[in-house]
């Protein structure tokens, strides 16, 4: 579900596709420079939606050529995560010659089907995304994914038309990945938090675009850039933003080139150096500024991040505050600060991957606490994936460029990675349901970068990071194929959980198409069987239970181990799971026990299931709470 799809991408040929499914009950709708045609063996069905954006937000005017009353992707965000997801092999792609090699999806050999829900145009109606849901649990897809989402204050799951959407679909089998969000690093940002969704992070991977500027003293600094036009061969006089303001601005402005800060007289020509503030933590209205006053670059210092903002019409290059505070020591010292720029380059494997990206939505939920969310990190950074040529073409040398290919950040990428994931555990296992699926990659997954150090979140500043940050931890698709132990639930799990939510039985009953009378259960939170355990209140001693399902040798003996959270004891009943012809589902108690007389901070820790061959690892997330907190001061 997204903006639609760029047909003639080479990542949705059909070389080698094996026959559209006879179940199959999709259809190719057709529209504005889209028809049946359109679709092949990779493609199987298209249909767009347009009657709720209508009604919410006016007619669409698509006459000037910006979007197309059809599947057509205008915007390329929907080329781009559909690519990522099950897009076939193509050789020598590329951005403008940077990241070039060989492109694939996760899922190449999946079949696609899209749902055109969201409009270049902006905007995704909360009517055309319910019908989507419904016409594709009706086409009979097998996993769905939803690179949208809204920011907190968070709507109820009972009208929220993710959570509405993507439960029936759970219902009827279907995984549902869903993106994060990108309002990180700041806590209880995190959107799409339903525990029956799969709920994606972004992560960073080990490729670098390292772009070396030059000092008029022969001095070179490195910073970062996606630039590849002409501007860089010769050298510009660089300025301080501060030092050029105009007339009707402020320096704190200048600093940040706030738009219409910048006397247009003093910056025609040169480089500009501007300063991050608070409101304006990208590049992206500085770069704007330093183009309106005919800037031939820009150099943005930034709180450091390995996320990458696209620059196709004048170079712009990041810097850290320790870069952009040494050029501002060189232009002090100089009668005439000039500075070039060397082509961005392409480099894999010179930077510690992966992190957790700094715009990547934290937790904990916002609307559920005892739910842990994201559930997972999968790479969101820099990601090179198909795109549409009818979105606005880059300007290069005053040379209109179509773009095939694109490098993209944000949660909507790692959202697509995780569902070619998924599609491959759903092949393998094709009667595992989706919760066992989502406990599969939970359990598998890494907390450790490729040199075997705890992973690093990107923030302000860095920090180690935690479950709020990435959930289970980073992919590891290889291990979730294998998991040993599953954590299991259906429906009846879900509507238990509604209801100890506190909504009522109608409202319930109208999400989910069955009718419902809840029995409230509040410790029924604690106790939902998810393959971890939250506890953001945790007075005196808990006890939770949870089950397992083995779905590994039918044999099998798996010791518990315990990491606790700080401040607390943890202990597990029985410590010992013994599995066999029999017993293939076992329940099991963890009893918390605080150890702390002071209000307490989130404190995490893993509860380990090993087997000698599987390490079947819970995340254990817990806040004290003291009773009568306030009256003990």
């Amino acid at each position: 579900m997204d903006t639609g799809i760029w047909p003639e991408s080479k990542s949705f040929r059909d070389e080698g596709m094996a026959e559209v499914p006879s179940r199959w009950r999709g259809i190719c709708q057709e529209g504005e420079g889209f028809n049946r045609s359109h679709c092949n063996r990779k493609i199987i069905g298209a249909r767009w939606y347009i009657k709720g954006y209508e009604a919410e937000f006016g007619k669409l005017n698509a006459s000037d050529g910006d979007e197309f009353l059809s599947p057509r992707d205008a915007g390329g965000h929907g080329t781009h995560t559909s690519s990522t997801a099950t897009g076939g092999l193509v050789e020598n792609a590329s951005f403008m010659g940077l990241a070039r090699g060989l492109a694939r999806g996760g899922a190449p050999s999946a079949w696609l089907a899209v749902y055109k829900v969201c409009w270049a145009t902006g905007g995704c109606a909360e009517a055309d995304v319910l019908a989507a849901f419904d016409d594709a649990i009706f086409d009979g897809v097998d996993v769905l994914s939803v690179s949208l989402g809204s920011a907190p204050p968070l709507a109820t799951y009972v009208e929220d038309a993710v959570a509405i959407g993507s439960f029936y679909a759970v219902a009827k089998g279907i995984s549902v990945v869903c993106s994060a969000g990108n309002s990180g690093p700041y806590p209880q940002t995190i959107t799409n938090t339903a525990p029956w969704v799969v709920t994606v992070a972004a992560s960073t991977i080990d490729r670098a675009f390292p772009t070396i500027i030059t000092l008029g003293n022969n001095q070179t600094i490195v910073g970062q850039a996606l630039y590849t036009g002409k501007n860089g061969d010769t050298f510009h006089p660089i300025v301080y933003g501060e030092e050029i303001v105009a007339d009707d601005s402020d320096e704190d402005s200048a600093r940040s080139c706030d738009s219409g800060s910048l006397n247009a007289t003093l910056a025609r020509g040169k480089v500009i150096l501007c300063f991050e503030s608070r409101s304006q933590r990208s590049n992206t209205i500085a770069r704007r500024t330093v183009l309106d006053v005919k800037g031939v670059g820009l150099i943005f210092a930034q709180s450091p991040t390995k996320d990458v903002t696209l620059s196709l019409d004048i170079p712009c290059i990041q810097v850290d505050f320790a870069i952009g505070t040494y050029l501002l020591t060189y232009m002090e010292s100089s009668r005439n600060p000039v500075v070039k720029f060397s082509f961005t380059k392409t480099v894999v494997g010179q930077q510690i991957s992966p992190e957790v990206a700094f715009f990547s939505s934290r937790g904990p939920s916002s609307i559920s606490a005892t739910v842990l969310k994201p559930d997972i990190a999968a790479p969101g950074v820099n990601i090179l994936a198909s795109w549409s040529p009818a979105s606005s073409p880059a300007i290069i040398d005053n040379e209109a460029r179509p773009l095939d290919f694109k490098i993209e950040s944000g949660t909507s990428m790692s959202c697509p990675h995780i569902s070619g994931v998924v599609a491959l555990l759903k092949a393998a296992h094709p009667k595992w349901s989706p919760a066992a699926i989502k406990s599969a990659l939970i359990t598998t997954a890494s907390i450790e970068d490729e040199y075997g150090q705890k992973t690093v979140a990107e923030g302000a500043p860095h920090k180690q990071a935690d479950p709020f940050d990435y959930g289970g931890g980073h992919v590891d698709p290889d291990r979730a194929m294998h998991p040993g132990l599953v954590f299991d639930m259906d429906t009846s799990d879900y509507i238990r959980f509604l209801c100890a939510l506190g909504y009522n039985n109608s409202a319930i009953s109208l999400m989910t198409r069955t009718r419902t009378r809840c029995k409230k259960s509040t410790t029924f939170l604690v106790n939902l069987n998810l393959p971890s355990i939250t506890i953001p209140e945790l007075k005196q001693n808990l006890t939770v239970s949870r089950t397992v399902t083995n779905v590994g040798p039918i044999t099998s003996i798996y010791v518990a181990r315990v990491l606790a959270p700080a401040g607390t004891r943890v202990t597990v009943e029985p410590s010992v799971l013994s599995f066999d012809s029999t017993r293939k589902k076992i329940k099991f108690k963890v009893t918390f026990c605080s150890m702390l007389r002071i209000q307490g901070r989130y404190s995490f820790g893993n509860l380990f299931l090993e087997d000698g061959f599987h390490v079947v690892r819970i995340p254990l997330i817990v806040r004290t709470v003291i009773d009568d907190f306030y009256a003990q001061i």
